[in-house]
């Protein structure tokens, strides 16, 4: 009996696209974030100034 075998895998199809999107998502979002125009850091007050007080009497 001769049997006829082939050391090829499977042929199962797989979408190469998906983790090119999970990829590009990922920079996509870090690039937003990380060069987000608004930072609320650099307008924080961080109380009254020598105006305030020149013109309350501090």
């Amino acid at each position: 009996m001769a049997t006829s075998s082939t050391l090829s895998a499977p042929a199962i199809r797989r979408d190469h696209r998906v983790p090119f999107a999970e990829f590009k998502a990922f920079w996509l979002q870090f690039f937003a974030r990380a060069f987000h125009p608004y930072r609320p850091e650099l307008h924080y007050m961080r109380g009254p100034g020598p105006a305030w007080r020149a013109k309350h009497g501090g």
